[in-house]
């Protein structure tokens, strides 16, 4: 079955719900790039089985875990129900585009003529409220010139540092206790984002989760060129690679959730059976009221600190497509 009619007739004529070509092209080279490197992953640990027990290296929480907020609906066993979640102001307090960035102005990959660049970029987004495409287009291109010629190796490897930095401590307890739960069922647990995919994957794995699908940009040998596959996934993109996902591992969508605070993900939560509003923005709490969706707000008596969606998502090219984009042009062939 097409995206298409799996959009199901809960849109109103909003905008830019129904995903553009670009937007499918994103999203599919996301969850291309998922599939293999899932596949990748369970090779390597079928590998160290048959070595040792090889240790568990997922992060745990620090401190006594929170209570699961146990979800209504997982069916323990349930192979072919997964959950999916948004990452940012979701499972983590803030942007993790923004904290990323931190870490490389930190590491002099940028100038600070750059970061009034994207500042200003930023303040546009904020103070405009909409998408405006030639902005976008130079936002993103903006964020694509700062890795063009950079390494994907390097950009792991500094990944990993920036999670342990600024990440690590930002993740709302609540959220990860619903993640939980659907890992405690048996269930596969996807990151969704317009992070890049490898920085999704950082955090994913990080948490335990079954994986990540993300922002994909091109490298050849190793090398960043400064081109995206598609565009940032978001909005419409990320139901495209859940569809496509969800297609490759055998699941079912009905059985599945999907959780995230923006109403720019109202096509991925209309996806799925069970859609949650997490910390939601007010067009998303109305929307929810509206169609009796659950919602949970971890929030404590302040709002969540919010960065621009559109500035997040065009540079979300920032730290580009890495190992999995190569992973991608690899399945190409």
């Amino acid at each position: 079955m097409a995206i298409l009619d799996l959009m199901r007739p809960w849109f109103r004529p909003r905008t830019r719900l129904v995903p553009t070509r670009r937007s499918v092209t994103a999203g599919e080279a996301s969850a291309a790039v998922a599939l293999e490197t899932v596949e990748a992953l369970e090779a390597a640990e079928a590998e160290q089985r048959k070595s040792a027990a090889a240790p568990d290296t997922r992060e745990q929480p620090a401190g006594s875990p929170p209570a699961p907020e146990e979800p209504a609906f997982p069916i323990v066993g349930d192979t072919r129900a997964a959950a999916f979640f948004d990452l940012d102001n979701t499972i983590m307090r803030g942007a993790a585009l923004f904290h990323f960035g931190r870490g490389l102005y930190k590491r002099d990959f940028f100038s600070s003529r750059d970061l009034a660049r994207f500042a200003w970029q930023q303040a546009y987004f904020r103070l405009a409220g909409t998408e405006n495409s030639g902005h976008m287009a130079e936002a993103r291109d903006s964020a694509l010139s700062i890795v063009r010629g950079h390494r994907v190796s390097e950009l792991m490897s500094i990944g990993e540092e920036i999670y342990d930095e600024y990440l690590a401590d930002r993740m709302w307890p609540g959220t990860r206790a619903l993640a939980q739960a659907h890992l405690d069922a048996g269930q596969q647990v996807w990151l969704v984002t317009a992070a890049p995919v490898e920085t999704a994957t950082i955090i994913a794995r990080r948490l335990g989760f079954t994986g990540a699908l993300g922002t994909v940009a091109e490298s050849v040998a190793g090398v960043y060129t400064g081109r995206l596959a598609g565009e940032p996934l978001h909005g419409p993109a990320k139901a495209v690679a859940i569809d496509a996902l969800a297609a490759g591992e055998g699941l079912d969508l009905d059985r599945c959730a999907a959780y995230s605070d923006s109403a720019n993900d109202i096509p991925m939560l209309s996806l799925v059976g069970h859609p949650y509003a997490i910390n939601p923005d007010r067009t998303l709490r109305a929307h929810a009221r509206e169609r009796g969706w659950r919602l949970r707000d971890y929030r404590t008596g302040r709002k969540a600190v919010r960065f621009g969606v559109p500035a997040a998502a065009a540079a979300g090219a920032l730290a580009g497509g890495t190992a999995a984009a190569l992973a991608l042009r690899r399945r190409r062939r």
